[in-house]
C-alpha cells in the first residue's frame, strides 16, 4: 500500500508533449536471493596521476572514499613517467603526467626517487581510497626510444603524436625489473605490509595499441620482469594483468592468459608467470546519427558495443579452466573511448545519459559475469577530475571544480546496494541477449536491480529509464509490488533516492543559472549542494499487508531511482 504523501506525490497525471507515458510493472520476491552481488562500482581512473595531489583532486577523492562501506580503488597511468625539465612545475596536462621515480647519473647507475608517488598515494589513502597500481610507463632513461618524450594534448583528437618515448620497451629488462622491485620495497617499508598486501599491482596499459611500441612477446617480458619485481619484495601481493583495449582483442588476451600458464618466464625462466587476477577494457561507441549539412543530427549512445567487449572477454576467460576463478576487472569500462578528448560526441558527459548509461551497463556485466560464471570483481569508471578549467566544459569528469556531476550519484547509489542480489523482473527491461547484440533503439530501457541485506531487515531496488537516444521520450509510469518482505513486520520505511533534471543534477542547476564561469559564492554553494544525491521526496512509512507493497511513481527517460526499503 502506498501513504498518503506516496499518492499525492505520484498520481498527479505528467503531460508528455511527444507521447504517453508507458506503463511498466516491476516485481521483486523478497525471498528469492540468487546468489552474491558484488559491489562492482568503486573502481575509477585517469591519464594525469598528479591532479590527486590537488585541491579539487583531494575533495574529490574524499567522495569516492565515502561511496559505500565497501573499498574504493583508483588506477592511474604515468606512474612512472619522466617529467618535462621545461615545464616541471606543471605536470597537470591533459593526458599527462609526471614522478621522475627513475633516473640515471652520468655513469648510467639508477636513481630512485618515489616522492611525487608518495605524495600521490598518500593523497589517495589520507581520503579513503587504495591505489590500483600500474607499473608504467617507460622511464626516459630506460627508454630504448627516448625522443621525443613529453608532449602537449589538446583535447581535440587522438590524431596527437602522443604515443612518444614512454612508449618503447627498456633498454634493460633487469633495470625494468629492479625498478618495480625497488618501488616495491619502498611502499612496503613506507606503508607496511599489510597495507600493500591490499593493493593490486598490473603491468602497463593497453599493450595491444599504440600505449605499446612493442611486440606482444616483449610485453610478455615487460609483464614477467615487473611481476618479479614486485613479488621478490612482497611475496603475498596482488598481481595481473594485461589490460587489453577491446575486451579479448582478438587472440591476444588467450596468448596473454596462455603465456601466464604455459609460457617461459622471461625474468626467471620457470613455466608460467604469476597471475592472480585478469583484466581488459571495454568502451561504447557513441556517434551522432540523421546528421545533415545543415543539421547536426542526435547523439546516440551504443552500450552494445561496451556489453559486446565484456561479452568476448568473459568468453575467452571462461575457457581457461585453471584460471577462470580468477577475479575479474574490467578496468578501464566506459561509454567512450577518450576521457580527455572533446568532440561533437561527448554532450552526454555533463548530464542524465551517462548515469543511466552506467546503470544499465554495470547490471548487464553482472549479469554476463554470471552467465559464464566468471567472478567479475570490478568495473572501472575511468574518470576522475581537472583542476583550473572551466565549468563543465564536457571532458569525461565526475567533478568540475568541487561540484559533482550527475554521474558521481550513480555511484553513490551503487554504494548503497546490499550484498545479496534478488531476483526481479521488469515489463519495460530488455533482455540480456536483446541489449548485447542490438544495443537500445526500440523502447527505452527500464530496468531494475534488486538487493538484500545479509540479515534481511533492508532493501535496495535500483531503476532507471535508459535510451542511446539524447531525444525527448516518454517517462515510465512504474509500478513497483515487492512480495515476502520482512516477515513479520506491518510497517517499513521508504527513502526513493533520485537522478533527474531536477534531483542530483549540478549541471541542470548550473544551466538554470545561465552557466555562469565565474558563479558567487552562494551560487557556488549551491551547485555544490545540487551535486549530491537528493531524495525525490521525504522518508515515509507504507503499510505492509502480507508482506507485500506497492510504490507508483513515474520516472522520466535518463532518470534514475534507488528506493531504500528498510524496518
Amino acid at each position: 500500500m502506498r501513504t498518503t504523501l506516496e499518492a499525492a506525490s505520484f498520481l498527479i497525471p505528467v503531460l508528455i508533449p511527444y507521447t504517453l507515458a508507458r506503463q511498466v510493472n516491476i516485481t521483486v520476491d523478497a525471498s528469492k536471493i540468487s546468489g552474491d552481488l558484488p559491489p562492482v562500482a568503486r573502481f575509477f581512473g585517469a591519464d594525469e596521476p598528479n591532479y590527486a595531489t590537488y585541491p579539487d583532486g583531494r575533495v574529490l577523492l574524499d567522495h569516492l572514499g565515502n561511496l559505500g562501506p565497501h573499498q574504493t580503488y583508483f588506477r592511474t597511468h604515468n606512474l612512472l613517467t619522466t617529467c618535462d625539465p621545461l615545464n616541471e612545475t606543471s605536470p597537470h596536462r591533459l593526458k599527462w603526467g609526471c614522478t621522475n621515480a627513475y633516473t640515471e647519473d652520468a655513469d648510467g647507475q639508477p636513481i630512485y626517487n618515489f616522492t611525487i608517488i608518495d605524495e600521490i598515494f598518500d593523497a589517495y589513502l589520507e581520503n579513503g581510497v587504495k591505489p590500483y597500481v600500474q607499473t608504467g610507463f617507460m622511464p626516459k632513461a630506460l627508454s630504448t626510444h627516448p625522443d621525443p618524450y613529453s608532449f602537449d594534448f589538446d583535447g581535440g583528437s587522438q590524431a596527437n603524436n602522443i604515443f612518444t618515448g614512454w612508449t618503447n620497451p627498456p633498454n634493460s629488462w633487469q633495470k625494468w625489473g629492479e625498478l618495480i622491485h625497488q618501488w616495491t620495497k619502498h611502499s612496503v617499508e613506507r606503508y607496511g605490509e599489510a597495507e600493500v598486501e591490499s593493493w593490486y599491482w598490473e603491468v602497463w596499459n593497453e599493450p595491444n595499441i599504440a600505449y605499446w611500441n612493442g611486440t606482444q612477446e616483449q610485453y610478455f617480458a615487460l609483464y614477467d620482469f615487473a611481476v618479479d619485481g614486485v613479488l621478490r619484495a612482497l611475496p603475498s601481493a596482488t598481481v595481473g594483468g594485461p589490460e587489453v583495449a577491446g575486451g579479448a582483442s582478438g587472440d591476444w588476451l588467450g596468448l596473454f592468459l596462455d603465456h601466464a600458464l604455459n609460457g617461459q618466464n622471461n625474468a626467471t625462466g620457470g613455466k608460467g608467470a604469476p597471475l592472480d587476477f585478469i583484466s581488459f577494457h571495454a568502451k561504447g561507441a557513441p556517434t551522432f546519427v540523421n546528421a545533415t549539412d545543415s543539421v547536426p543530427g542526435h547523439l546516440q549512445m551504443n552500450v552494445a558495443a561496451e556489453l559486446q567487449n565484456v561479452n568476448d572477454a568473459f568468453s575467452v576467460i571462461q575457457s581457461f579452466d585453471a584460471l577462470n576463478h580468477l577475479p575479474v576487472f574490467i578496468s578501464e569500462d566506459d561509454p567512450d573511448s577518450c576521457a580527455a578528448c572533446v568532440s561533437a560526441n561527448v554532450d552526454y558527459r555533463n548530464g542524465l545519459i551517462y548515469p543511466s548509461y552506467t546503470a544499465a551497463a554495470f547490471t548487464r556485466e553482472i549479469d554476463l559475469a554470471t552467465n559464464y560464471s566468471v567472478n567479475l570483481t570490478g568495473a572501472l569508471t575511468w574518470a576522475f577530475e581537472f583542476d583550473d578549467h572551466p565549468f563543465f566544459d564536457d571532458f569525461r569528469v565526475l567533478a568540475t571544480n568541487q561540484i559533482d556531476k550527475p554521474i558521481l550519484n550513480i555511484f553513490r547509489m551503487f554504494g548503497k546496494m546490499q550484498n545479496k542480489r534478488l531476483e526481479a523482473q521488469s515489463t519495460g527491461q530488455y533482455d540480456l541477449d536483446s541489449i548485447v547484440s542490438g544495443s537500445v533503439r526500440g523502447d527505452s530501457d527500464v530496468g531494475v536491480l534488486a538487493s538484500i541485506s545479509e540479515q534481511g531487515d533492508a532493501m535496495t531496488l535500483l531503476v532507471w529509464n535508459y535510451h542511446d537516444d539524447a531525444l525527448p521520450k516518454p517517462d515510465a509510469q512504474i509500478s513497483f509490488n515487492i512480495s515476502n518482505a520482512f516477515p513479520g513486520s506491518q510497517v517499513v520505511n521508504l527513502t526513493h533516492y533520485r537522478i533527474d533534471e531536477s534531483h542530483s543534477n549540478a549541471y541542470s542547476a548550473w544551466l538554470a543559472l545561465g552557466s555562469p564561469q565565474n558563479p558567487t559564492p552562494k551560487q557556488l554553494a549551491d551547485l555544490k549542494a545540487a551535486g549530491m544525491l537528493e531524495m525525490l521526496h521525504p522518508p515515509t512509512e507504507t503499510q505492509l499487508e502480507d508482506g507485500m507493497a506497492n510504490f507508483q511513481f513515474d520516472l522520466p527517460v535518463h532518470a534514475v531511482s534507488l528506493l531504500v526499503v528498510e524496518q
